[in-house]
């Protein structure tokens, strides 16, 4: 296994009520199942961050792996677990993304994987006209030690940390629906379910 996606869903969902967002429905199915259907045709293997009842994720097929520190601090938690997990099954690099994100791009991890190699990066970040989306990126899991100290410190912003560590922006602009659309509410999930709808005719 040379490059592992993980799905970060360990997140509180204070905007959906406390809803847990992977699970709710999206059309005919829970809405991390777009995700799993999109990422998992471009990686080596898939795990699931989580940090609920792990349960409530077993319809999936997948591994579950929760964040290694306590308190839900946030993605950077998130990744490290990720990539502590990646290793241990021999993947030198992982691909995160959101569970939120229903349209993300089929070609996003040889994208990423391509602008990595070019620029001589060690991360690479998605990037549209509306901004940077440090959750999908590409990331050797040789810095997870790294990542374990700047979490100690006190770090919680994914991009800060990426960019400190000479992260490349990889722009996605090119898309007729944004590929990084996340639901954070129940209108962005009517939404979702109307775009879904939409491509579906």
């Amino acid at each position: 296994m040379s490059v592992a996606g993980v799905i970060l869903a360990g997140g509180k969902a204070t905007r959906m009520g406390g809803a847990d967002k992977a699970l709710v429905p999206l059309g005919p199915v829970p809405m991390v199942a777009h995700v799993i259907r999109r990422l998992s045709p471009q990686v080596d293997g898939l795990a699931l961050n989580a940090n609920g009842d792990p349960a409530h994720y077993s319809g999936f097929g997948l591994p579950v792996v929760p964040d290694t520190l306590p308190g839900q601090p946030g993605p950077l938690a998130g990744l490290l677990a990720g990539m502590r997990w990646a290793a241990e099954r021999g993947a030198s690099q992982i691909v995160t993304a959101a569970a939120d994100t229903p349209f993300l791009p089929d070609d996003l991890v040889p994208r990423l994987e391509a602008a990595a190699v070019g620029a001589g990066a060690p991360i690479a970040l998605a990037e549209t006209a509306s901004g940077l989306h440090p959750t999908f990126g590409l990331w050797p899991v040789a810095l997870a030690d790294a990542l374990d100290r700047a979490l100690a410190e006190g770090s919680r912003k994914l991009a800060s940390w990426a960019l400190d560590q000479g992260a490349v922006r990889v722009r996605f602009d090119d898309r007729p629906v944004d590929p990084f659309f996340n639901v954070n509410t129940p209108g962005d999930l009517d939404e979702a379910g109307r775009l879904l709808a939409g491509a579906a005719r």
